[in-house]
């Protein structure tokens, strides 16, 4: 029988050690699959499902390999710590961006080749970051200077994968925390990115709390749960004192009024000229049928008007008489600009007499979507319509239009990137974001997608507006909170007026990544301070002591 000390806790400590150092122990094929199941499991922390607390027993487990790995000598040895970050960062990106797939099979028929390399052929390659990650770290010493390491690098592999080779920033860590209303708020302050750094500093404080003295343990594990509750309580003090979101200041009676149209049009039926003038009298009725006296602005999705509208006089015409008097009707079209002419993928805004006023053209391009990179190299054509590339516009807008307050267009993912949504040199007072998430069906994308553009009203402090092709369409105010949507697949429109722009411009917004990169040095900081005051492994691992 076990006597009195061996209570819970120190059956705890005995399971928890034994749990720890089988991870550690893992070599080979075994090793690989629990990393890539690790990473796998860490999506559920991102929408749709936003299971953020699982990062706290995915993150122990991820630091006990890392550790297993780091006792290796050698080539062998820095072979295994590297495969630690990119085996795990594989399994997330796997399975958190099955869905890109889906825009391939859309048309199967001529793109099911190159399948292989955008569901697993992407995540292999941005991998990479989080294998040096884990190599970079190696060094450290185990337990908490390696768990805190761990974090850091992977918050600054999000980063420079956002920004290396025009970047692709999709679902940083940062998104773990996106569907807390509350712990979203935190990006107002530090952006997504820093959102990240407190995200994964808090899962690897708890994470190592096992490998300490029982008091320096507490001390980290209370530390790792009271990073989550502080920015939960800021956000929760922000948001209470927010206005009524359908009353005050938000729902003006002299706000201007939008209708923001979801066609439900299938992808494959998008392009081919036998729907084309279905689908435009599709998008014409919805922006007519009841519609309320004060809405005077139309929203139609990217490339809605799926044709050159500016030589369509005809459509232009239809669209004015469509139009209430001084309203204007803003839809993603194709154009052609530029000396000499070169497609573009463009927002268009119509006024009531059928005249092209303005326009913006999208300036980051999705590669192999939009554009295929060293195309003189690679035998093979972009995955969207049209035989031509398209041709980046110069850069963030902000147009302004007679009767509409100054705002900044953003086309399909170009929200998706923190900090690079606005004109610094003519800041808006709303955000337009167009996109067609059809390719990508009943997955999880759509939802991804849109948590990355509530994450730029966040911390624009901006309201988002954001029409959709098939969904989800939704508008958000400059707190992140959902005004009104549109279920993702459903066809139909949102009447609603304009919130207004915070009053005080979130800290994100005026200092920009700075405040992350000061989060950064703080992190690398507190692991220099770890490694000098802790001990080797032997040392670090918890002390058990049986009664016979």
């Amino acid at each position: 029988m076990a006597g009195t000390g061996q209570g819970l806790s120190t059956r705890t400590a005995q399971a928890l050690a034994q749990c720890g150092a089988a991870l550690g122990a893992l070599t080979g094929w075994r090793r690989r699959v629990i990393l890539f199941a690790l990473g796998g499991c860490a999506t559920l922390a991102l929408p749709p499902v936003g299971a953020w607390p699982i990062l706290y027993p995915l993150f122990w487990a991820l630091s006990h390999i890392a550790d297993g790995s780091a006792r290796q000598a050698g080539w062998r040895g820095r072979r295994s710590s590297f495969g630690v970050g990119w085996w795990f960062a594989f399994g997330y990106f796997a399975l958190g961006w099955y869905w890109i797939a889906n825009a391939l099979l859309v048309f199967s028929d001529r793109l099911w080749w190159m399948v292989p390399f955008a569901a697993l052929g992407l995540p292999a390659v941005m991998a990479v970051y989080y294998g040096l990650a884990a190599l970079a770290v190696r060094p450290l010493k185990a337990g908490l200077p390696r768990a805190l390491g761990l974090a850091m690098a992977f918050v600054m592999a999000d980063w420079l994968r956002g920004h290396l080779f025009t970047g692709f920033p999709w679902n940083v860590w940062g998104y773990a925390w996106a569907d807390s209303a509350w712990l979203s708020q935190g990006a107002a302050l530090v952006g997504v990115y820093g959102l990240g750094a407190i995200a994964l500093t808090s899962a690897a404080l708890v994470a190592a709390g096992d490998r300490l003295s029982p008091r320096a343990g507490a001390a980290v594990l209370v530390g790792g749960l009271l990073l989550p509750l502080a920015v939960g309580g800021y956000g929760a003090l922000r948001l209470n004192d927010a206005p009524d979101i359908w009353g005050g200041s938000q729902a003006s009676g002299s706000a201007p009024g939008l209708r923001i149209v979801q066609a439900g049009i299938p992808q494959r039926e998008k392009w081919p000229r036998r729907f084309a003038q279905r689908n435009f009298e599709r998008h014409m009725r919805l922006s007519q049928e009841d519609r309320p006296p004060w809405v005077r602005t139309i929203i139609w999705p990217e490339t809605a008007a799926a044709f050159f509208i500016e030589q369509a006089e005809p459509a232009r015409l239809a669209i004015a008489d469509m139009l209430p008097t001084g309203g204007w009707l803003l839809s993603g079209a194709p154009r052609h600009a530029g000396t000499p002419k070169r497609l573009r993928n463009a927002l268009v805004a119509i006024d009531d007499t059928g005249v092209v006023a303005a326009h913006y053209d999208k300036h980051h391009l999705v590669p192999f979507g939009e554009y295929v990179p060293l195309k003189g190299l690679l035998p093979f054509a972009k995955v969207t319509e049209g035989a031509s590339d398209y041709a980046p516009g110069p850069g963030p807008q902000t147009l302004n239009l007679r009767g509409l307050p100054a705002f900044s267009p953003l086309i399909c993912y170009e929200v998706i990137f923190p900090g690079a949504v606005v004109s610094q040199a003519a800041p808006p007072a709303w955000l337009l974001n167009l996109t067609n998430d059809a390719w990508y069906g009943q997955t999880a994308g759509p939802h991804q997608h849109l948590q990355h553009a509530r994450l730029r009203a966040l911390e624009q402090g901006l309201p988002m507006v954001r029409a959709a092709n098939t969904g989800i369409t939704a508008v958000f105010d400059g707190w992140g909170r959902t005004v009104a949507a549109l279920p993702l697949g459903e066809s139909g429109y949102l009447d609603v007026r304009l919130p207004r722009p915070l009053v005080a411009t979130p800290l994100y917004a005026k200092a920009g990544e700075w405040l992350f990169f000061i989060l950064l040095l703080a992190g690398c900081i507190g692991i220099i301070g770890a490694h000098l005051r802790c001990g080797d492994r032997a040392r670090l691992r918890p002390r058990v002591e049986t009664n016979a």
